[in-house]
């Protein structure tokens, strides 16, 4: 080096280590800006409870449909129970249409003729049209 040499740019204007800066050190310097924790935090606890939200109406959509077949299913066990308990004059077959009746005195009973087939005279109360299914339970197809 030059003992000569003085260099022109100020001791005082330049950094030691430019790296840590918190902008650009020169005009063609990349632009840093500084994070808004906060924004930032923010914008993520929206996103998290815009998600947790979503899977929780999911879940409550599971819940009503697992409720609704739940009571289904007792709607066909309750059927099936006044079915069996009624006396029946035939072999009910698996997959046939079925019709169940009151009586007047409240007995009730199972059997092949549709309220439609049934003449004005009859003194019969249609209850419901049932299906037996394989697993020896009543699918209700329609029910008064």
């Amino acid at each position: 080096m030059n003992p000569d040499f003085v260099n022109p740019i100020d001791e005082k204007k330049v950094a030691k280590s430019p790296s840590t800066l918190p902008y650009a050190h020169t005009v063609g310097g990349a632009i840093i800006k500084p994070i808004d924790r906060g924004r930032v935090t923010g914008l993520a606890v929206a996103a998290m409870y815009e998600q947790t939200e979503m899977q929780l109406e999911q879940i409550r959509k599971q819940v009503e449909l697992l409720a609704a077949q739940a009571r289904e299913i007792h709607l066909r066990v309750d059927i099936s129970e006044r079915i069996y308990k009624v006396g029946m004059n035939f072999k009910p077959l698996i997959g046939h249409v079925y019709h169940l009746y009151t009586r007047p005195d409240g007995s009730e009973f199972l059997s092949m003729v549709a309220p439609t087939e049934w003449g004005r005279s009859a003194k019969v109360s249609f209850q419901a049209t049932v299906k037996l299914l394989a697993d020896h339970t009543w699918e209700i197809i329609k029910q008064e």
